[in-house]
């Protein structure tokens, strides 16, 4: 009695060659009548490792979170570019902007920005950029956005000539 290995091609096609059975192969691996080798029965214990939480670390997390709010900021020039996309739906906007030195990339389109440069927070009522970033350009981009054929409307527009192009749209 010959039985092929595991393999995911049929025997026909498979490289491998039938490897004989040997009778403790057959006492250690008993088959259905079907040919499928049987399931091992085992009891599985479900126990679950209980978390014990201590009000030590709460209250360290709780700072940590703080700190980062605070550090991070609202930033009132992005929520402003995102309202802006939320009425501007065939448009998408590519910022860029400085925090400490370090070039940001920044996309928003229908109300959403997110950031391309690092990471994004999760939570959305978290603005992308910290309030003391410095915004240096803007590109309107045709949307929806298509990284492989992007097509700007216009590129390189600064804060101010943003607001002075969008007045209708845009709400502070």
């Amino acid at each position: 009695m010959l039985i092929h290995r595991l393999c995911l091609l049929p025997p026909a096609i498979s490289n491998h060659k039938p490897v004989p059975v040997t009778s403790s192969f057959v006492q250690r691996f008993p088959t259905l009548a079907s040919g499928r080798p049987r399931r091992p029965m085992f009891k599985f214990c479900r126990a679950r490792r209980r978390v014990i939480r201590y009000e030590e670390d709460n209250n360290v997390e709780e700072e940590e979170e703080e700190e980062e709010e605070e550090e991070h900021g609202y930033n009132a020039e992005i929520a402003m570019l995102e309202s802006y996309t939320e009425s501007a739906r065939s448009e998408v906007l590519l910022v860029r902007a400085t925090v400490d030195g370090a070039v940001e990339q920044v996309l928003i389109f229908k109300g959403y920005s997110s950031c391309l440069s690092s990471r994004t927070a999760i939570d959305p009522s978290k603005s992308v950029l910290p309030a003391k970033a410095i915004i240096q350009s803007i590109d309107v981009i045709k949307g929806p956005f298509d990284p492989s054929c992007i097509e700007y409307l216009q590129k390189g527009l600064t804060l101010d000539e943003f607001i002075v192009r969008s007045k209708g749209k845009l709400r502070k």
